[in-house]
């Protein structure tokens, strides 16, 4: 049970700040629901008063991760680190169904860590957008079929770029005008094939902002869905190659823009503690890891043309709440000429997608979705941004599910800012 981390179990001083800033609590009343709840059963089952039972899995896996309660705790408890270990030990104790094996390892294993099978799937599905299979599909009903979950959620799915498109991508992007830096741009696994173009706009506006940019080689899956998922051996695993590609790499520093991908990049160091010969690596990594709008909001803006938008902003709650970037998006958005900034009551509370929460927990998922929405139609606003590919998804099917694709639209940050840019 070393994975409970004990010492970090006893910091809760059982308070209660959190209770309102955990959005399963607040759905369901339930102590079980919160974090306080949650670190109460951590603790029975690390000193031995409570088993590893389905109970106890199920309540850790309803939490969304979404790390709220760390900014809500005046003790400073690292909830983050201590859900993982608890389903470190629920992944070591309790045995999965065959189907739920077979999954995990064709997406986690033989999946999400291979950047060429991510392009090959990324193939398949641009054939089956463009191919009229997809119109087929949805028409003829077959995804009535599915679970819910798979079927609302392929609705929001983007159109993928074209296999040429991204086949053609240069390893080097120059910066224009005066060069300041040189820069890593972290691809993503999911992010490189359903957001391509977001990471092409990224690219660009880093160059535009001044910066070579290099597609660094041989990097890969940043290891944060396993690392939630219990399995952070599989997730240091991942780690390993990144570091090694970032040292390889040369660059000053590297820049992600997926606020989930870059929480994890920036614990590396954390998830090697103790380890003679990958800690310090994993720190001079840590060091030099920067999320895209960190790194914009210290440059020097170019010239940006007018855009006729109300926007709102919605926190990626890795972004806001484990890497404590908040200001700096909402500064871009404000210099953004004509743009009419408005803010997202309670911006930062989660949004539901929480990683692929909104496929395993679909309708806590949705239930906290919804009520995000009735939040983002008061704005007003024509446009609403977030900063990750998870949170993109979860709002463009938010915005369907709440009938309002005819007077808003949700954007990648960096989409926005590069239309502007351009």
């Amino acid at each position: 049970m070393e994975t409970m981390h004990y010492d970090e179990i006893l910091n809760c001083m059982r308070c209660g700040f959190c209770l309102p800033a955990c959005p399963t609590y607040r759905e369901t009343g339930k102590e079980t629901a919160s974090p306080r709840g949650r670190i109460a059963m951590m603790k029975a089952v690390a000193g031995g008063q409570l088993e590893v039972s389905e109970r106890f899995d199920s309540d850790m896996y309803l939490c969304l991760g979404c790390r709220a309660c760390e900014t809500a705790c005046p003790a400073g408890v690292q909830y983050g680190t201590l859900i993982e270990g608890a389903r470190e030990v629920v992944e070591t104790h309790r045995k999965r169904p065959l189907l739920t094996r077979l999954v995990r390892n064709l997406t986690m294993k033989q999946l999400f860590p291979h950047p060429q099978r991510m392009q090959k799937l990324g193939n398949l599905l641009y054939y089956y957008q463009k191919s009229g299979l997809r119109t087929l599909t949805r028409q003829s009903g077959v995804m009535k079929l599915f679970p819910k979950s798979m079927s609302e959620m392929e609705k929001a799915v983007p159109d993928v770029a074209p296999p040429s498109a991204r086949k053609a991508r240069k390893n080097f992007l120059p910066a224009k005008g005066e060069k300041r830096m040189t820069v890593g741009l972290f691809t993503g696994c999911v992010m490189d094939v359903m957001f391509f173009d977001t990471n092409e706009a990224t690219a660009k506006l880093l160059s535009a902002f001044g910066c070579d940019v290099v597609y660094m080689e041989q990097q890969t899956c940043c290891g944060a869905l396993h690392a939630h998922a219990g399995d952070k051996s599989a997730a240091k695993e991942l780690a390993k190659h990144n570091i090694e590609a970032f040292e390889r790499s040369g660059v000053d520093v590297m820049v992600n823009n997926a606020g989930g991908c870059g929480a994890a990049l920036k614990e590396y160091h954390h998830w090697f503690h103790g380890d003679t010969e990958w800690e310090e690596r994993a720190k001079k990594f840590v060091a030099a890891q920067r999320d895209v709008n960190e790194l914009l909001a210290e440059l020097p803006a170019p010239k940006m043309r007018s855009l006729p938008y109300r926007v709102t902003y919605q926190d990626s709650c890795h972004l806001a709440h484990g890497q404590k970037v908040r200001f700096q998006p909402r500064e871009l958005l404000k210099n953004i000429p004509g743009v009419e900034y408005v803010e997202l009551p309670e911006a930062d509370r989660c949004c539901g997608s929480a990683g692929i929460y909104n496929i395993t927990n679909f309708d806590m998922s949705m239930q906290i979705l919804d009520g995000k929405m009735k939040q983002v139609e008061a704005t007003k606003a024509n446009v609403v941004v977030t900063s990750n590919p998870g949170c993109l998804l979860q709002m463009r099917a938010g915005i369907q599910r709440a009938g309002l694709d005819d007077r808003m639209k949700a954007l990648h940050i960096a989409d926005l800012l590069y239309e502007a840019v351009e």
